[in-house]
């Protein structure tokens, strides 16, 4: 039966199909039109049959020709037919020569809705359709097809394990297939499946294989596993394998290719982006939920989605405190177990906020099922919580002094499990990083001192041992070391810890009861005060960690969640821990599957499109069993712990009475088996009640609220009246649907981690543990769903608003439906590819990137116009602002400069007056200091000249004295000689002393005549040099002295010449008597100047008053002259014997006699160039008056004088 006749029509017509016809139809319509709104499904969602699924004459138009139809090509084709129920197959593309005369049709299978077709159709179906196949060949003619193309086939061997290989032969019901190994089988066709040729290691998503079957999956996962690519798609989830190495070099290229291609490249990374461009959309709360077996990677993915979220919105050292937050958590509730060196031995929810802006402003990290239990006993080969072994082999050794640590092998608690080191990991350093964080986050010294006290403390209750009494009825507390020292680091006394764990009280009515323990009761009850103790510390640890990272101001509310919860557990002993943990894990695998698989097929139909639902496994089942009321387990064991004859064994029996026909459930003597998501668990009840109920006594809380440390707040929620009763099983289930309301309020992206091998080893891939992963958590029926359901979804108002910019004609009034379809032809996005709901618009995978694709380049066209439209506009604007800005500072530039020019003006005209007052002050000042510095060297010279006259005359004196006593003295030495020539002889010893003081006299004598030589030398020069400095004053004061008389004389002649003039002016008067005035008094007083000649009186002219002023004033200047003339004369005569003296050294100054004379001859030299001057004019004056008294022009006497 060929596809074609397959195709043929169907009296039920899809809504598809009557969607179709209306756009057909609306073809023939004027393109001005609104598209009219399509007719609305009519009957409820179903998958079509392959014969309706495509309409027969669908036809597609490329460039505005119409194309052959689908259906044609189809029937050209005549592709084979290969039924199955599981996998998938897309053909490679074939040519049409090739695929005609191949009648395989009875080959295909149920899900047969891809056929491969030439041109643009092909490569829009290559992208999202497949042809399922089964686990093995239908029909011969299949095998036919794959035997003559000489396609690769999977084939099922006796050894259990997939082999690939090619047909050789087939017969009717077998074929014989040549392996890779070289071997020729002969195997049924249920045991062979087909292959993918292409090279498996370069995909990214598995719906992308051609074939879709267990052995491709396992294939493909091998290859990228080994090629260290160890993320890839399963369609919606996000499948890890854990490589079991350290791919830390790999991170930065990994971020930089999913930063370049988001969504494109398989990463924890790109989930992570995803979320975090989602907030930014405003597409609400997203959550990333991490699951897996424990021992996959689950906590080291958490770590990497962490990073990256933070590292895109760092704000204020955000991204310090979230590492230093995992290091500190790891520490504390992270341990060795036998499938992991670093298992999580809690869950932990980490809920980041973000800002408007996508910058991280807080967080809050919620934690579940701390797994208590493990601080007193846990399996062989595993360790306690990291922070008890990094304690005891990095402490410092003063905090161990002061805390009495001793080595891990010490401690019960710690050595009973014969496991205390990780090979590879150093505690000691771990210790010290986990120090440096603890200070990171805020926490004082004081308060690290206190939390290490704590754990040593639980350390040390460990050592804690008692002896039975009594045929074991009775218990005593050995006061041995582990006593002593948990009582001082706790802060209570010894006696008080003795009694509450040997003890305890009951209240009946008005008096105490208080029995003594048995030796298991006080075991119990001192490891349930150590695992209490351990659990409020590690609450408080987290308490200061949220604190730390405390949400800011400005969040708004958005977050991401990211969920890290405890692995999948099955060991060989499973008890309450383990049941708690795999109850939480189904209920995420139920949240899980209720996500992707039940809501989205209860959409389908709901909206109305063509589906047929998939198959999957449900534990809804299994969820009922855990906690439905009144016959689920946990409100079982709840009821039973609240009886005070209950035991473990009544449980037991209990459960197999209320659950014996639930199909999840099966009872074997003393344990139950459930039959879980990923496997059946059992569990044995020995330890349920009282892992259950854990209680702890007055007694046992006293010596606890007696502690002195800081920290004793932490043990306040123990205190009661009687005592404090803990039901985790009710705990644990409240705890559990909160996370489960908090996540179905968020947008969850998936992430599914695996292990390729049970040895924890790598490089190991195991096919068949890999695959019981995948069945488990349903990524098989996720990987179906993907591929056949529509990956995207929007409502119409949403796809119209955000796609109506790829439409040519406004559509601002028409209906949102109508506006999707139109954008959907003008997109040429193919019907097969999407679905019309009622209220939404499916898509398969792929479309919305080419509608993004479109939207994007529309939006750059429309960004580049608006940006060229702006720009111009800017630039105009611009070009007006700046014109006016040009005029305006212009207008105020000019105002500007003539303010500051009359400013300036003013500032001048003030500077010129201060500076002629400045000046005139200046002057002033100069000449009264040099005045009084004339008068005080006039008087210090004159001074040295009084001095120096009397020294002389005193000298001179002192010389007459001594010349007149000369006679006198000399008679008196000879007097004196006698005198001494008389005395008596001196002794010996004087004489020589006297020797001895002679000779010292005369050399001193010696040295004094060779110092009196010398400074006869030295006086001598000081002679020659006096000698010659007196030589040159004398001729410089001849020369000064002829100088003087000339100007005498001149002066004389000047004064004669005036006098005469004035007696010729009285002798016209008849009341003037003759008056002589040849000279001054003062004139007369110059030395070696005086002369006796003087001018004869001439007969008077008559003349006015202005001829006697004009002499007058002629006098005046000739007196002036002479004073001056005196006074100058004095000066520099004073002057030049005070220069003389100091040079002579007769004086002593500072100043340089040399340098001083050569500016007193220059000083002088002026003067009399100035004073000659002078005394010309006034000659002239003196002669201008002589004319005008005498009326002709008379001989100058002087000129006469001159030439004798």
């Amino acid at each position: 039966m060929l596809f074609a006749e397959a195709m043929g029509t169907s009296t039920v017509r899809s809504s598809l199909e009557v969607m179709l016809d209306d756009i057909k139809r609306r073809e023939e319509q004027p393109k001005d039109l609104p598209p009219e709104l399509p007719s609305r499904p009519t009957s409820r969602g179903r998958r079509p049959s392959p014969r309706r699924f495509l309409p027969v004459n669908l036809a597609v138009t490329s460039g505005g020709q119409e194309t052959q139809s689908i259906s044609e090509r189809i029937d050209e084709a005549k592709i084979p037919d290969m039924s199955s129920t599981f996998g998938c197959m897309e053909l490679a593309k074939p040519s049409t020569d090739e695929l005609q005369g191949n009648p395989v049709t009875d080959g295909l299978g149920n899900y047969g809705e891809r056929a491969v077709v030439g041109g643009a159709v092909e490569s829009e179906l290559r992208s999202s359709f497949a042809i399922y196949l089964g686990e093995h060949f239908k029909n011969r003619e299949a095998m036919d097809y794959f035997l003559k193309k000489k396609l690769p086939v999977w084939c099922w061997l006796e050894e259990e394990k997939w082999e690939q290989g090619q047909i050789h032969s087939v017969s009717i019901r077998d074929a014989q297939v040549l392996t890779s190994s070289g071997r020729v089988l002969k195997l049924p066709m249920e045991s062979i499946v087909p292959a993918n040729p292409e090279v498996n290691g370069s995909v990214n998503d598995i719906t992308q294989l051609s074939y879709l079957n267990e052995p491709s999956i396992l294939h493909t996962l091998k290859c990228r596993y080994y090629q260290d690519k160890i993320f890839i798609k399963a369609g919606h989830v996000l499948v890890a394998l854990n490589p079991f190495k350290d791919l830390s070099a790999c991170r930065s290229d990994s971020f930089a290719a999913c930063s370049q291609k988001v969504g494109e490249t398989p990463h924890v990374y790109a989930v992570a982006d995803h979320a975090f461009r989602e907030i930014l959309r405003g597409a609400g709360n997203q959550s990333i939920i991490i699951s897996g077996l424990s021992g996959s990677g689950k906590t080291e993915t958490s770590k990497l989605a962490t990073e990256h979220l933070v590292m895109m919105g760092s704000i204020n050292g955000i991204d310090l405190k979230f590492l230093n937050a995992n290091l500190i958590r790891e520490s504390f509730g992270n341990a060795k177990a036998l499938e992991n060196d670093n298992s999580t031995r809690h869950g932990k929810l980490t809920e980041i906020h973000f800002s408007e802006l996508g910058k991280v402003c807080g967080a809050i990290i919620e934690t579940y099922l701390l797994e208590k239990s493990r601080v007193v006993q846990r399996a062989v080969g595993e360790r306690s919580f990291h922070i008890f072994y990094q304690l005891c082999a990095g402490a410092p050794p003063c905090l161990k002094e002061k805390l009495k640590l001793k080595a891990a092998n010490e401690y019960e608690y710690l050595k009973k499990s014969k496991c205390l080191r990780i090979e590879g990991i150093d505690d000691a350093q771990r210790f010290q990083l986990l120090m440096e964080a603890l200070g990171n986050i805020n926490i004082s010294k004081e308060d690290q001192e206190n939390i290490f006290s704590i754990l040593a403390a639980v350390l040390w209750l460990g050592n804690v041992g008692f002896s039975a009494v009594n045929n074991g009825k009775l218990v005593e507390v050995n006061l041995d070391e582990g006593l002593t020292n948990a009582a001082n680091l706790l802060g209570c006394e010894a006696n008080d810890l003795v009694l509450a764990l040997s003890t305890q009280r009951h209240c009946l009515a008005s008096d105490d009861v208080i029995p003594n323990l048995t030796f298991s009761q006080a075991v119990e009850t001192r490891d349930a005060m150590a695992i209490s103790i351990y659990s409020s510390l590690f609450d408080w640890i987290a308490l200061q960690i949220n604190k730390s990272l405390q949400i800011g101001k400005n969040h708004t509310g958005n977050s991401i969640s990211i969920l890290d919860m405890c692995g999948f557990d099955f060991l060989q002993k499973n008890n309450f821990e383990q049941f708690c943990i795999n109850y939480a894990n189904e209920r995420l695998h139920q949240h899980f599957i209720s996500h992707l698989f039940k809501r989205e097929q209860e959409e389908y139909i709901l909206e109305g499109v063509d589906w047929c639902n998939i198959g999957f496994v449900d534990n809804i089942e299994c969820v009922n069993l855990f906690e439905k009321e009144p016959q689920g387990i946990l409100f079982l064991l709840d009821e039973e712990s609240t009886s005070s004859n209950a035991t473990d064994f009544t449980f037991f029996n209990k459960l197999k009475q209320q659950l014996h026909d639930n199909p999840c459930f099966k009872g074997e003597r003393s344990s139950f088996r459930i039959h879980h998501y990923a496997g059946e668990v059992l569990y044995n009840t020995c330890g349920f009640l009282k892992s259950n109920t854990e209680m702890l006594h007055k007694d046992s809380i006293k010596p606890l609220l007696q502690c002195s440390k800081q920290l004793c707040w932490l043990f306040s929620s123990l205190n009661g009246t009687t005592s404090t009763v803990q039901r985790a099983a009710a705990k644990l289930k409240d705890q559990i649907s909160k996370l489960m309301a908090k996540l179905e309020n968020t947008n969850p992206h998936f992430i599914s981690c695996i292990k390729p091998n049970r040895k924890q080893l790598p490089g190991i891939y195991e096919e068949d543990f890999v695959m019981q992963q995948f069945r488990c958590f349903s990524l098989l029926e996720t990987i179906k769903m993907s591929r056949l359901g529509y990956s995207t979804k929007m409502t119409h108002e949403g796809f119209a608003e955000r796609y109506q910019c790829l439409l040519m004609e406004s559509s601002q009034s028409v209906d949102p439906l109508s506006v999707s379809v139109a954008v959907l032809e003008r997109c040429n996005i193919l019907p097969v590819m999407y679905q019309v709901g009622f209220t939404m618009i499916f898509f398969r995978t792929g479309q919305i990137v080419a509608l993004e694709t479109a939207r994007a380049c529309k939006l750059r066209g429309i960004v580049c116009a608006q940006k060229l439209f702006r720009g111009y506009h800017a630039r105009c604007t611009f070009k007006d602002i700046k014109k006016g800005i040009t005029t305006l500072q212009s207008f105020i530039r000019a105002q500007a400069t003539r303010c500051e020019f009359q400013y300036l003006v003013t500032r001048q005209r003030a500077v010129f007056v201060i500076q002629r007052h400045v000046k005139h002050w200046v002057a002033r000042k100069t000449l009264a200091e040099h005045q009084r510095y004339i008068t005080i060297l006039q008087s210090v010279i004159r001074g040295w000249l009084v001095r120096k006259q009397f020294s002389e005359w005193k000298n001179l004196e002192e010389m007459k004295f001594h010349h007149a006593n000369a006679p006198g003295d000399q008679n008196k030495n000879i007097s004196e000689l006698k005198h001494n020539q008389q005395q008596p002889l001196l002794q010996p010893s004087t004489v020589a002393e006297l020797n001895n003081r002679l000779l010292k006299a005369e050399a001193e004598l010696g040295c004094k005549e060779e110092e009196n030589s010398s400074l006869r030398e030295q006086l001598q020069q000081y002679r020659l040099r006096w000698s010659d400095y007196d030589a040159k004053m004398k001729s410089m004061e001849e020369v000064w002295q002829k100088q003087i008389a000339s100007l005498q004389m001149s002066l004389a002649a000047a004064k004669k010449c005036l006098a005469s003039n004035d007696l010729a002016g009285l002798a016209g008067r008849p009341d003037a008597s003759p008056t002589y005035q040849f000279f001054d008094s003062e004139d007369a007083m110059s030395i070696e100047t005086y002369t006796t000649e003087g001018t004869p009186a001439k007969p008077p002219r008559a003349s006015g008053g202005g001829l006697d002023a004009a002499a007058g004033s002629a006098r005046n200047a000739i007196s002036h002259l002479v004073k001056e003339f005196k006074e100058r004369r004095k000066v520099f005569e004073d002057d030049a014997d005070f220069l003389v003296e100091v040079k002579s050294g007769q004086l002593v100054s500072n100043v340089d006699p040399e340098k001083e004379l050569r500016n007193l001859k220059v000083q002088f030299a002026s003067w009399k160039k100035d004073y000659k001057v002078r005394l010309r004019e006034t000659k002239l004056a003196i002669q201008q008056i002589g004319n005008l008294g005498k009326g002709k022009t008379r001989r100058r006497w002087w000129g006469k004088r001159d030439t004798k």
